[in-house]
């Protein structure tokens, strides 16, 4: 589960923004909202909400919060073995910014312990790095790392309670590369829980989405009953999923696409047989009819293509992280996604959905506890700031978020001047 995500001097983003998963004193929605995380024993557990909602204009730094966690995940999945140049682009609009290292830390639970990791890094060196973990009672340092910026020489400390060959991991551990992700490639047991958290327990995603080819493997093994009841849930009139496989023929490729682009795919594809998901539909003649998932609506091919990353994520207790959720899907549908995460008869194992979103008709109590609600904003310095709503102490039960939202009273919204040309005389 996440605790907390924050990043400093990344992108759009100059100075530290935080968000934070811990739940407020609020009383409303106690019992759907918010989940205690089970730890081991001596170890305080404190109520998380469930899901995070991030409002504000374009661009004033939405994707880039999320392009940060994404940043950092691949730094620690890859930088260990085949990364050299790291993910990390600094704030531009300050000069004094532009040498100095990207910040991330989290803070996170995983197989019962409360962790708390983080590095900093610039393209070609990481220049700090450290690790704290809770997997009894009180707080164990496990390690700080720093590296020399003029001779890359990595330097560690180490706490006595990280069993392994520290010596090992430090000499391994490369100027560009994670001191965690290096001891992972040399097996060490007591960092892997952190390490498949970063790996198996965060899912990304852009504005794009996901591929389908999750979904279409459910599809193709035991679990396509799965992915239908889905889809009916959200009330598409779907009657069944079926698989066709295909030889590739170039007719199957985009007419849009460029000339170039096409001779290449034709030489990979060549001979190769594809999958194709066909959606079953009743109709009133009595005869199903069966189309193209491709020929069906961008809002339908998005919901089969999030089917197995949500239903897996709710099933696993993991965490999904979602830019503009509601790209080519009605409210309703967004609702309906987010509710999943809110019912405790579905998210039996502490799932999390954060996610950033225009649509302003879930802005609600009734959908969200007010300390689910964040919002960001980019100031006259061209600065991300990330703040919560809880910031405006709205009335619990009285306050309509979405009119006050639009209305200015947070801020996050673009300002808009009059465009009006003025002719010549």
């Amino acid at each position: 589960m996440l605790v907390e995500f924050s990043v400093e001097n990344f992108r759009s983003i100059k100075d530290e923004v935080r968000l934070s998963l811990v739940a407020g004193p609020g009383k409303e929605h106690r019992e759907t909202h918010l989940v205690t995380p089970e730890l081991n024993e001596g170890i305080r557990s404190v109520p998380l909400v469930r899901s995070a909602v991030v409002y504000g204009a374009n661009a004033a730094g939405k994707t880039n919060l999320i392009r940060a966690l994404q940043a950092m995940q691949r730094i620690v999945t890859h930088s260990g073995r085949d990364l050299d140049d790291l993910p990390v682009t600094p704030f531009q609009f300050a000069p004094e910014s532009g040498e100095k290292p990207a910040t991330f830390e989290v803070t996170g639970i995983t197989n019962r312990m409360r962790f708390q990791y983080g590095f900093s890094a610039r393209q070609d060196i990481v220049t700090e790095e450290w690790l704290y973990a809770w997997p009894r009672g009180r707080i164990q340092f496990w390690f700080e790392r720093s590296t020399d910026t003029e001779t890359g020489a990595v330097s560690c400390k180490f706490g006595d309670k990280l069993a392994g060959d520290k010596e090992v991991w430090r000499r391994a551990t490369r100027p560009n590369a994670l001191l965690l992700s290096t001891a992972i490639t040399l097996n060490s047991e007591q960092l892997q829980p952190i390490f498949s958290w970063f790996h198996d327990n965060v899912h990304t995603a852009g504005v794009g989405g996901w591929a389908n080819m999750f979904s279409l493997e459910w599809c193709d093994g035991d679990r396509k009953a799965e992915i239908v009841q889905f889809l009916r849930a959200a009330d598409f009139a779907i009657g069944d999923l079926r698989l066709v496989h295909r030889d590739f023929s170039p007719e199957m490729l985009p007419d849009e696409l460029p000339l170039e682009l096409k001779r290449r795919m034709n030489e990979e594809l060549s001979g190769a047989k594809l999958v194709q998901v066909q959606v079953r539909h009743d109709t009133t003649r009595g005869e199903p009819v069966d189309l193209d998932l491709d020929e069906e609506s961008d809002g339908t091919q998005k919901m089969f293509a999030l089917a197995a990353p949500w239903l897996d994520t709710l099933a696993n207790g993991h965490v999904i992280v979602f830019d503009e959720l509601h790209d080519n899907l009605h409210p309703a549908l967004v609702r309906f996604l987010v509710d999943r995460f809110h019912d405790p008869e579905v998210s039996t194992e502490g799932a999390q959905l954060i996610f950033t979103t225009h649509d302003t008709s879930i802005l609600s109590q009734e959908v969200f506890r007010r300390d689910q609600i964040w919002f960001c904003e980019r100031n006259s310095r061209q600065e991300t700031q990330v703040f919560p709503l809880t910031d405006f102490r709205p009335r619990r039960g009285v306050e309509n978020l979405e009119r006050s939202y639009l209305a200015g009273r947070y801020g996050a919204l673009p300002y808009i001047r009059s465009g009006r040309a003025r002719s010549k005389a």
